[in-house]
């Protein structure tokens, strides 16, 4: 069963490593920064999933006002994981963590991406509670 708490400055690695595993190129310097600047928002939070002590998930989760209507917007920018603990509900509980949250900020829905390669991934939402729904525009700024 795992435990789901908030992420603390002693989780990087372990985030890191998660990333990574995902594909993302999220080094521990980078995953310490992003944590001490989501520390002090309180429309923003990350939590790990715990099993006999180790972090077998992580999500991070966001809102912001919408403008169009009452209400917040709940977006999930990463939620990941392990290999070695999928199937063992560590994502179900990620997103129970979440719809707390989303909840609690006054969210009048939920987003998640996934891309198009992921189809397990998007049957795992679909069987939580997402919908696919429209379509996405990106368009990428040099940093």
């Amino acid at each position: 069963m795992a435990i789901v708490r908030p992420a603390e400055l002693t989780d990087t690695e372990a985030i890191s490593s998660l990333l990574i595993e995902l594909g993302y190129p999220a080094s521990p310097a980078l995953v310490l920064q992003k944590l001490h600047l989501l520390s002090g928002s309180d429309h923003d939070a990350v939590y790990v999933a715990e099993i006999s002590d180790a972090v077998a998930g992580v999500i991070s989760v966001h809102t912001t006002e919408l403008f169009h209507c009452n209400g917040r917007l709940g977006r999930i920018t990463a939620l990941v994981v392990s290999a070695t603990y999928r199937g063992a509900g560590v994502g179900k509980s990620l997103l129970a963590v979440a719809d707390a949250f989303f909840l609690q900020q006054r969210c009048i829905r939920a987003e998640v991406t996934s891309g198009d390669h992921r189809p397990r991934t998007h049957e795992f939402y679909q069987a939580n509670g997402y919908a696919a729904d429209e379509r996405r525009f990106v368009k990428p700024y040099p940093i």
